[in-house]
């Protein structure tokens, strides 16, 4: 997947501080009843070919293809369109119709090859935290300027954690934006593979935390790639080698791969509005962070 130019991906989304403008919203709860009704849920064992994985749905999340999903994005969110969503995992305890509490996880996948992990064990994600909170903190007076409320890391809502015997890596983000009274919570799942890795991104509100906290595993479990398509398959020989580890994909890429982490911007539901301008200061921040890192090594 080519790496998409940060400017590009500002300038698509800088729609202003909420995805779902009043003109943009469903007219009333029946509009939104209809349109979840014109959405084909799946259940079960769910095939995402573009990614060679695969998810073990249980009772407690549906599942919406790359077409619903984009719809639910653009059509009852109001986002830009977005052709990398593959899916989306929707709770069936947190039913789209509702105004509030309602979330769900965006999935993407990224081909960008093999992502190492043996600097797994060596990071220092409290100092991590700290830069990247420096540097987001940093980016708010230029979105300030452009008339976008600021955006503050206040810290992990759940520290970073990369499981070795399943390859999976998460963590949770825990960020405030403007003077919102509650803050959103944002929830990361990677999962790597032999070509690259699959992505389940969750935003909701704070208050959601210990929901979304017992939930999330349950996602963690449920996906895997395809045999042969495993990271314990990838073959040194033939295979390509991303040229980030597994510090970037809790930090550094948030800026290197705009595009893929866009979804974000899809996900944070709190009152259903999406403060678009809000997380790009984040993924600017991280890119100068480590792009400061990467001229100092």
């Amino acid at each position: 997947m080519m790496l998409r130019a940060l400017a590009l991906f500002a300038a698509c989304l800088f729609v202003g501080q909420s995805a779902v403008a009043d003109d943009a919203a469903p007219a009333g709860q029946k509009t939104v009843q209809q349109f979840v009704d014109s959405l084909h849920f799946q259940t079960g064992t769910v095939k995402v070919a573009r990614a060679n994985a695969s998810l073990k749905l249980d009772d407690s999340f549906r599942y919406l293809d790359a077409r619903d999903a984009q719809r639910v994005l653009e059509q009852l969110w109001g986002n830009p369109p977005d052709a990398d969503v593959l899916g989306m995992l929707v709770p069936t305890a947190a039913p789209l119709t509702e105004e509030k509490g309602s979330w769900a996880v965006v999935v993407t996948y990224s081909n960008d090859g093999y992502v190492s992990d043996a600097e797994a064990g060596k990071i220092d994600y409290t100092k991590m935290l700290h830069d990247m909170q420096e540097a987001t903190h940093e980016a708010n007076a230029g979105r300030k300027q452009h008339g976008y409320p600021a955006v503050d890391l206040v810290g992990w809502a759940e520290p970073p954690h990369y499981d070795a015997a399943s390859n999976k890596l998460y963590w949770a983000k825990d960020l405030a934006f403007g003077d919102g009274k509650e803050h959103t919570l944002n929830y990361d799942i990677r999962v790597l593979g032999r070509g690259g890795y699959l992505s389940l991104n969750a935003v909701a509100g704070m208050s959601q935390l210990d929901t979304v906290k017992a939930e999330m595993p349950k996602v963690l479990a449920m996906t895997e790639f395809d045999p042969g398509q495993r990271y314990a398959d990838f073959n040194s020989s033939t295979d390509k080698i991303a040229a980030y580890g597994i510090g970037a994909l809790v930090a550094g890429t948030l800026a290197a791969k705009a595009g893929l982490f866009a979804k974000l911007f899809a996900m944070l539901l709190a009152f259903k509005k999406v403060i678009i301008g809000g997380a790009i200061a984040l993924f600017a921040a991280a890119g100068r962070l480590f792009g400061r890192k990467s001229k100092s090594d």
